[in-house]
């Protein structure tokens, strides 16, 4: 009799804990699972106005002529299918709890390889339980603001930064909470002191990862997220003598507000604001995170570095007509407040907008045309560039599961 009640106890105990468990556990797979997904995506159209030539087949603010006929004349048709993408990813249950892995990349050249359609790690990233590790979506990004467009780069304003880091997940399922150590990186705009000999020596440092961290709070109607991120940036001059020294640091530091809003079963507002000073490199489409700033009052450091304020906006309407029809609408800005040392012509602020068309004729398989439209005002030369982009894109989509339950 003992024994049948001591059964019945712990029969009982295992069902509270089925009972109590976080979602994700009790749906994840008792078995591995593994699956291979990508797309194959052709952009054609014209960009009705110029670009850089290393940026022909998207809209970026900061890639416009900042000056007449820098990029040469208008009109240039392309043709581009570094969209495509592929990646792998797995679930392994563990006595620890869920494994969970990525590898993902697609041809998009950027850096050194900017123009050209080559492999480009998008992520390569690994979890367990509260605890992950690799390179994903920054933890002060909100990737659920990017608009169903079909242009790759999408929101200028937005922040969209995939970046190396070591995560803690406290709270995790649609309401959850991500605090990370990231990879620490800045870029310094010399402006009209640029070619000084002084500054040639001037090599930067990071002592301390970037912390990063968002909170979400999901709800019937959306989802509203808080995202904070601070950040040190240091510069040593490597040639400084006792009259002269431009070493220096400045504090980066930021944070977003953001949301995506249900109004009825066909519309889906996105939106995010952004405020901060140096952490340019974390949005999508902005110039440098440090400026120069004069400060003759003092003959060792004539000039010293700060970082450069910013303040941005997303605001996109996805809409869906039908089950086989879908637009997009909206409009993003990105504004710089810049130090008295850049150049005239340094970049100020810039605009971008998009509205577009998109038929799912079959399962996998999407056609749309879409126009974009982008902006770019210079510091202080009274310099304004209206850019139009008109493209049609077709994309096929494949997944294959292996495993699970």
């Amino acid at each position: 009799m003992k024994d049948v009640r001591m059964r019945s106890f712990a029969l009982l105990l295992a069902a509270l804990a089925a009972m109590t468990a976080p979602a994700a556990a009790q749906n994840a797979p008792t078995t591995a699972k593994f699956e291979v997904y990508g797309f194959a995506q052709l952009d054609f159209g014209k960009q009705i106005n110029q670009i850089n030539p290393d940026w022909y087949d998207v809209m970026r603010p900061t890639k416009l002529p900042a000056f007449e006929n820098e990029f040469g004349t208008d009109g240039n048709v392309f043709m581009s299918v570094r969209q495509s993408r592929f990646g792998v990813q797995s679930w392994v249950p563990t006595k620890a709890g869920q494994l969970y892995t990525i590898f993902e990349f697609d041809m998009f050249g950027v850096g050194a390889d900017a123009g050209q359609t080559t492999i480009r790690l998008r992520k390569a990233w690994g979890q367990l339980g509260k605890f992950g590790a690799g390179q994903n979506n920054s933890s002060f990004m909100d990737i659920d603001v990017f608009p169903n467009t079909l242009e790759y780069w999408g929101p200028n304003g937005m922040i969209f930064f995939r970046n190396v880091q070591l995560r803690y997940s406290p709270i995790q399922g649609e309401s959850f909470l991500n605090i990370s150590l990231e990879r620490p990186g800045a870029s310094a705009d010399g402006g009209q002191y640029g070619d000084r000999v002084e500054l040639d020596g001037v090599a930067a440092k990071f002592p301390l990862p970037d912390l990063t961290a968002q909170y979400r709070s999901a709800h019937k109607w959306g989802y509203v997220q808080l995202g904070g991120i601070v950040r040190s940036i240091q510069w040593d001059d490597l040639n400084a003598t006792p009259t002269s020294d431009f070493s220096g640091s400045a504090t980066g530091w930021g944070f977003s507000l953001s949301s995506n809003i249900k109004a009825g079963k066909n519309d889906v507002f996105r939106l995010q604001g952004v405020y901060g000073e140096g952490i340019q490199n974390y949005m999508n489409d902005a110039p440098v995170d440090i400026g120069i700033q004069e400060n003759f009052s003092d003959p060792v450091s004539p000039v010293i570095g700060v970082a450069l304020p910013m303040w941005s906006m997303v605001a996109f309407l996805d809409h869906t007509w039908s089950d086989k029809w879908t637009s997009s609408l909206g409009y993003s800005t990105l504004v710089i407040t810049n130090s008295d040392g850049q150049n005239a012509d340094a970049f100020h602020s810039g605009a971008y907008a998009a509205v577009n068309l998109i038929y799912y004729p079959v399962s996998n398989v999407l056609a749309g045309l879409e126009y974009t439209w982008g902006n770019r005002k210079n510091h202080d030369d009274g310099w304004s560039y209206n850019s139009n982009r008109i493209a049609l894109s077709v994309k096929y989509s494949f997944k294959q599961s292996l495993g699970g339950n």
